[in-house]
């Protein structure tokens, strides 16, 4: 018998604007149920669970997210994240067009942009 991962949480001040956040990087919805204030949000086409916590983020994450965008390059997904309230932490991007950019969300939760598909493919 094995296991399966049903969600990757994520401990926040406020998990429904945290989600909310997230919902819109990803272009799917919050549950219909989840409302500002709860402790709890979810994006379930993703798998993330988004929690209400007393403690505030303290250190680099452990484990952290790796985007690839869908529909359009690396650098334009680096500039529509920050437009939504992300910050560049760190920038691996390279004058070739290789590498990744470092962001963080609106709680300082690091993550990664990679390259698209299409981009990668050009190689």
């Amino acid at each position: 018998m094995t296991s399966a991962i049903r969600h990757v949480t994520i401990d926040s001040s406020d998990a429904y604007a945290l989600g909310s956040f997230w919902a819109e990087v990803l272009g799917q919805p919050l549950q219909e149920e989840d409302k500002p204030g709860d402790e709890e949000a979810l994006i379930a086409g993703a798998g993330l669970l988004f929690v209400t916590v007393p403690e505030t983020k303290s250190k680099k994450n452990r484990i952290h997210l790796d985007i690839q965008p869908q529909d359009r390059t690396r650098d334009e997904e680096v500039e529509r994240l920050l437009a939504l309230g992300a910050t560049l932490v760190d920038d691996h991007r390279k004058p070739d067009g290789t590498g990744w950019a470092v962001l963080v969300d609106p709680e300082g939760n690091e993550f990664c942009v990679e390259r698209s598909a299409g981009e990668r493919a050009a190689d």
